[in-house]
């Protein structure tokens, strides 16, 4: 009996999309109604992190930078809105 799951390849340009609603979601949740306010108070340059909630390409770095704006861990950041 063949219990290994099959592997179903990730789509990059979905992943990034889920990637923006995720850090969307996470600076309403810390009270921010303004993405501009968000980047503004945390050192982030407005037009770039508008390209993270809009899923555009980021650097890893960057989402440890993030992480910890949230106050979380990168596995607490991960463990919602990915498949």
């Amino acid at each position: 009996m063949n219990t290994k799951r099959k592997f179903k390849p990730l789509d990059p340009d979905d992943q990034m999309k889920k990637l923006g609603s995720r850090i969307r979601e996470l600076r309403k949740s810390k009270g921010y109604t303004s993405a501009e306010t968000f980047a503004y108070e945390n050192g982030f340059a407005r037009a770039m992190y508008g390209r993270y909630e809009n899923g555009k390409n980021i650097q890893f770095i960057t989402l440890v930078r993030l992480a910890n704006c949230f106050e979380m861990t990168l596995e607490e950041f991960f463990d919602e809105g990915f498949d």
